[in-house]
Order: C-alpha cells, then sequence, then structure tokens
C-alpha cells in the first residue's frame, strides 16, 4: 500500500455505461480512424484484437475490444506450470457435493509478503472451466502489492467483492479503484495486477465459466429499476512503458502458467470496443420490493446475470441486499424459510444481515446448497414473529449472494477449514412446535 496509490485512485475518471461500445486513449491520436487494423497503426503501434466471444456471436452478446499497445501479445516466451497454491477450479472431484448447510468464519489473515494473487483461495463451485460452464467461488486476502507480475484468466471472467481493504486495478485497459461496497469485474483474458489502498486487503470473487454477466431484463418492472446502465464505470486508457522482467501468470484450464517477459503487457495505449472490465457502487442500486403484503423472492435483487441455454435459469447471479425500507403489511418481513432448485453462497460486506442473529459476520460466508432447508434463526423468527409492524428502514448491513443453477462442491480445504462453524445447525434448534387444533 503506498501514499501515491491513493492519490491515483482518488484521481480517477470513468466512462460510464453498461456494454457500451467505449473507446479511450492516453495519447491523442492512438486511436486509428475509420478502420481497426491500419496497415501502419498510428504512433508505431500495434493493433491487436480480444475476443471475449466467438466472432459469430449475435451483437447484442457479442464482446470483443481493439486494442493498441506497444508491444504485441505474441512476443512472449513459452509459459511452463507453477504451483497454484489454494487456487482450485472446476470440475471440483477431490470431495463430493455436501446436502448440508455450512458456513466459514473469515479467512485468517495471511503471511506477511502475501499479494492478491498468492491470497486467493478456493471455497469451491460447479461445473466444467474448460467446457467454459459453471462457476467458482475463492475468497482473497493480501497484504502486499503484486509487483512486477500480471495476472489472467482464460477460464472466466472475475467478479470481485471487496469486504475489507481498497484496491487499485491497472488492468490492459486503464485503471480501476475497487473499495468496500463496490464490485469490480475483469473480463476473461484481461491482464491485470492489483495495489492495494490500505495495509491490507480481503473479499470475494466470483469466476464465472459460463456467459458474461449481463444487465437482468425487467419485465414488468418496466424501463428503470435495479441497477442502472449509468453506474457502471469503464477506464480510461493507461499504460505502462515499462522494461523490466514482468512475470505473466494465466490460468488455463484450472492450472497456473507462467512466463517472464522482459517488458509489461499492460502497455495498451488506446483502446475501443465492449470487452471491458468496469467497477459499479452497490449501494446504488435501486431495490423494489412490495408496498403491499409479503417478502418478494430474492431475484428481485439481481444485479447481474449470466445466462444459460434455458431461458430464466441463470448460470450464476450476482445478487445485493442493500439498504431498503419494508413496509408490508402482516408480513413476516425477514425472508422466509425455503428450499430452492437454485444453490446460494452468501457473503457479508459489512454490518448484518437481517435473517441471522448472530455467527454471519462480514468476512464470512454461507452455503446453501439446492433444495438444502434454510431461513432465519431461531431468535430473529421470534423477533419478526412479534414485532411492531411500521415502517422499517434496513441501513445496516450489506449482504451479497452468488446464485447458481448447479449444486456448489467445496473444495477439500473448505469442507476441513478451522473456521468453517461445525454447529451451523444449531441456529435452528430452538424453533418450537406452536401447532394447535
Amino acid at each position: 500500500m503506498s501514499e501515491q496509490a491513493r492519490k491515483t485512485a482518488e484521481a480517477l475518471e470513468y466512462l460510464t455505461g453498461f456494454g457500451n461500445e467505449h473507446s479511450s486513449e492516453a495519447v491523442p491520436g492512438a486511436l486509428p480512424i475509420g478502420r481497426n487494423s491500419p496497415q501502419r497503426a498510428p504512433l508505431g503501434l500495434y493493433a491487436e484484437q480480444l475476443s471475449g466471444s466467438a466472432f459469430t456471436e449475435p451483437r447484442t452478446h457479442n464482446r470483443r475490444s481493439w486494442l493498441y499497445r506497444i508491444r504485441p501479445s505474441a512476443a512472449h516466451p513459452p509459459f511452463t506450470r507453477i504451483d497454484n497454491g489454494a487456487l482450485r477450479s472446476a470440475p471440483f472431484t477431490e470431495s463430493v457435493a455436501d446436502p448440508n448447510r455450512l458456513r466459514w468464519n473469515p479467512l485468517p489473515d495471511p503471511a506477511p509478503g502475501t499479494d492478491f494473487l498468492a491470497g486467493l483461495w478456493t471455497l469451491g463451485g460447479n461445473g466444467d472451466a474448460a467446457q467454459r460452464a459453471g462457476m467458482a467461488i475463492h475468497l482473497y486476502a493480501a497484504n502486499a502489492d503484486m509487483t512486477d507480475r500480471v495476472f489472467s484468466d482464460s477460464d472466466g471472467e472475475l467478479l470481485i467483492v471487496p469486504e475489507r481493504g481498497g484496491l487499485l486495478l491497472h488492468t490492459e485497459l486503464g485503471l480501476l479503484a475497487a473499495r468496500p461496497g463496490d464490485m469490480a469485474l475483469i473480463p476473461r483474458g484481461v491482464r491485470f495486477r492489483v495495489e492495494l489502498l490500505d495495509a491490507d486487503a480481503r473479499g470475494y470473487i466470483c469466476e464465472n465459466y459460463g456467459q458474461p454477466f449481463e444487465l437482468p431484463n425487467l419485465g414488468p418492472i418496466g424501463a428503470n429499476g435495479l441497477a442502472a446502465a449509468r453506474d457502471f464505470q469503464a477506464p480510461v486508457a493507461a499504460y505502462e512503458d515499462v522494461e523490466r522482467p514482468t512475470e505473466v501468470i494465466n490460468k488455463f484450464c484450472g492450472n497456473l502458467w507462467s512466463a517472464t517477459y522482459d517488458h509489461s503487457p499492460l502497455d495498451v495505449v488506446a483502446w475501443h470496443g465492449s470487452h471491458v472490465p468496469y467497477v459499479y457502487d452497490m449501494r446504488r442500486f435501486n431495490v423494489l420490493g412490495s408496498i403491499s403484503y409479503d417478502h418478494p423472492d430474492p431475484s428481485i435483487f439481481t444485479v447481474l446475470t449470466s445466462p444459460s441455454d434455458t431461458p430464466g435459469l441463470a448460470g450464476v447471479d450476482f445478487v445485493v441486499f442493500a439498504p431498503r425500507w419494508l413496509v408490508g403489511e402482516d408480513t413476516f418481513r425477514p425472508p422466509y424459510f425455503h428450499r430452492n432448485v437454485m444453490s446460494e453462497y452468501m457473503g457479508l460486506i459489512e454490518g448484518a444481515y437481517d435473517a441471522k442473529a448472530e455467527g454471519f459476520v462480514p468476512g464470512g460466508g454461507s452455503l446453501h446448497n439446492m433444495m438444502s432447508a434454510h431461513g432465519p434463526d431461531h431468535e430473529t423468527f421470534e423477533r419478526a414473529s412479534a414485532a411492531e409492524l411500521k415502517p422499517q428502514k434496513i441501513d445496516d448491513g450489506l449482504a451479497f449472494m452468488f446464485e447458481t443453477r448447479w449444486p456448489i462442491t467445496a473444495t477439500a480445504q473448505a469442507a476441513g477449514a478451522d473456521h468453517l462453524q461445525r454447529g451451523y445447525d444449531d441456529v435452528w434448534q430452538g424453533l418450537q412446535r406452536h401447532f394447535r387444533a
């Protein structure tokens, strides 16, 4: 963490809009006009297309960006396998999917000198990274900057949710600052490195192997509501003209591969396109809910969705429980008891979650797999059942959920972790029989 990184983060400017065809140049005249790949690109740069989708996918789903860089990405030495550390990928075969409800405390603090990449720890996931289907859940804990090393993920896009400490993300397309309360997304294949804005950092990551995240359809909601496209912020071009050894690490089909370049690959002077990183302030989410009765289904809180081959069935949804008013009449206001065909992983960024009285803490997480019964704990149920139903503002916490179509298999390290709460089932044991014929 450096004071310079903080100053850089505070001065950042962004391009706004989700899914836009953005363009940006760090040096005037670096972007060619009227064509993508002229015979000689401006300023002696190399033109390179980065495709995040197949060439022939429909225009509405097509993701690609043209990059104008100091050296082409093709100029690199061979990659060699390196140790994966605590990073795991689908298919998750080292353990079996567990129908039990699971909950974890936060990751322990890492050893000194642990950067973002070294601090990645996989909790579980589903699907198959090589088949571009499914997802993985990772946690990170770091106390050092990524210095002279860069990371990219060929297996999927990375949705990063900081919980403690801010991140300065140096990407090929420019810089993003992500602090607790924000989420940042790094598209598949985009290289980046991470500087810390505080002494340490901790948070969550959803690695999405499937279709890129998009805004959900609004249907009867109409034209406005949930996450507004204009609140998503993409970087402006910024480049590193650095000629010194830089380790470039690529996650490919579940394994880490490394090559040492003689320069930084974050050397894109200009770019245009739609395959871009972005950051979003989750407190800007426009929460919709009932103004008559009943608690709405959590789908009403969806920020982003990765569609599958079945309409309405997401490969993974990203859901946020942002500050909101509860006004339902004759309504049990916390989330109801339920069993779900989808699997749910929840994390907490700050404060408390209105369905749990204890044990669910910032930095921790819970996993309720397909059809596992869950809902408010005993203390929450008793309190909410007797509460006076006056308008109530929920503004003392910020929680989120990764929801996915398939069961989540926990890794062996997650299933046997010291910070796994082995008494989680006890939170429901106080629920008593109240039935009277």
